[in-house]
């Protein structure tokens, strides 16, 4: 759900300049824009070259793992925190559910997000207005195993055509009950002519191994103003 936007024909894009992970679609100005921008058939990012991880394990047997290494003991109490082994410690595969989205705004009521079950809003899923100051920020809860690498993906078009795309590294964090809130460094929307209008994106959250824990495909709108009501929106 990032909304980087590097609108065409607009040198004013919405930030993410210092990419997290080095995966921003940058735009040179070869006077090709049909060679540069990739199509959102084009555009989406594989997993051919997934890392091999090797075997995995449960909570309790990565506890157990090089128990007699000091140094590593310390480091997996520390990110175990008070997690009950003994009642999260058998399962292979982790969980993870995004428990809200939210777009926060100086001055402005944050905009909460509803997440469909079908990863599909209908309609525009939200409105900025251009040249806004905004940052994201995810709520998630972890269960049953370790998550590693958990990332956010996302991928912007405009009329078919890629105009943005960023992964953002959200980290490593260990089953527990209370939820997790990552928020992301604050943006600026473009503005001008050739900024506003639709656009459509697609959201992930996935980490090392590959697993999809969220895809959303949705549209989102920039226009001169805010939409007139921000209320949160139901299915």
């Amino acid at each position: 759900m990032s909304l980087a936007v590097e609108a065409v024909s607009s040198s004013t894009n919405m930030g993410l300049e210092d990419n997290k992970e080095g995966d921003k679609s940058g735009v040179e100005d070869n006077g090709d824009e049909s060679s540069i921008y990739e199509t959102e058939d084009e555009g989406e990012d594989t997993e051919s070259n997934k890392i091999d991880l090797g075997p995995q394990y449960t909570l309790k047997e990565q506890f157990e793992k090089d128990k007699d290494d000091e140094s590593l003991r310390k480091w997996k109490e520390q990110l175990l925190g008070n997690v009950d082994i003994n009642a999260v410690g058998e399962s292979l595969e982790p969980e993870v559910k995004i428990v809200s989205l939210s777009i926060l705004s100086p001055g402005r009521s944050d905009i909460v997000l509803a997440i469909p079950e079908d990863g599909k809003p209908k309609g525009p899923w939200f409105t900025l207005k251009e040249g806004c100051r905004y940052s994201l920020r995810f709520s998630f809860q972890v269960s049953r195993n370790i998550v590693s690498g958990l990332k956010y993906t996302n991928n912007v078009w405009k009329t078919g055509v890629k105009v943005d795309g960023v992964k953002q590294m959200l980290g490593t964090f260990s089953p527990q009950q209370e939820v997790y809130t990552y928020d992301m460094p604050e943006e600026t929307t473009p503005s001008g002519y050739f900024a506003r209008g639709s656009y459509s994106a697609k959201t992930k959250f996935v980490d090392d191994d590959g697993k999809c824990y969220l895809e959303i495909n949705y549209t989102f709108d920039i226009r001169k103003e805010w939409a007139s009501v921000e209320a949160p929106k139901t299915l």
